[in-house]
């Protein structure tokens, strides 16, 4: 379950937090607390589920944008001493201080302006919490060369990456996810 809105939507994150089923009451006061009396401009949750050797583990990411910051909610659920516990955790991230948003687009018939469709969508959000940095060993172009040239390689920050598919959540999610992404360029053009 993927929601969002554009305007004030406290109602409406919480309408979508419970239909979500996902500890609800859980995520909806630790995202309060964040909150922090803010108008809610929209959101955007994403929910994922895993299957391990110790079995089922849900997580979800909620993204609440309001006038002046992106808080991002973490909620993953355990089984500690075989009682079920939950581990909540928020950022608020000034909008002014998001580096970079990259929006990718994925579409299928791309030559065709009217078969073209988008069918899935990612968000890659970074604000410098995390790095992550790519290293190869250095060359040059001489074939014969056996000099050590070092490392070459980049950082990227991307704190943040949400994807959603056409195929996999359906239209109207990758419709939800289409809109927050708007939101949030739309806030990140004013700061």
């Amino acid at each position: 379950m993927i929601g969002v809105s554009r305007s004030d939507s406290s109602a409406t994150l919480a309408r979508d937090l419970r239909r979500g089923g996902y500890f609800p009451d859980l995520i909806a006061s630790v995202l309060d607390l964040a909150i922090a009396d803010e108008q809610v401009v929209a959101h955007l949750l994403q929910p994922e589920t895993t299957f391990d050797q110790a079995g089922i583990r849900r997580h979800l990411t909620a993204v609440v944008l309001t006038p002046s910051r992106l808080i991002v909610a973490h909620v993953d659920d355990h089984v500690v001493d075989d009682v079920p516990t939950a581990m909540a955790s928020t950022e608020a991230v000034p909008i002014g201080e998001l580096r970079s948003v990259v929006v990718t687009h994925g579409v299928s018939n791309p030559e065709d302006v009217k078969q073209m469709r988008r069918r899935d969508l990612t968000i890659t959000l970074g604000w410098g919490a995390v790095q992550r940095l790519d290293l190869e060993p250095a060359s040059c172009t001489d074939p014969q060369c056996e000099a050590d040239h070092g490392f070459t390689g980049s950082a990227t920050s991307d704190d943040l990456v949400l994807r959603v598919s056409a195929d996999a959540e359906g239209e109207t999610a990758l419709a939800t996810a289409l809109a927050f992404a708007r939101a949030l360029s739309a806030a990140t053009a004013r700061s």
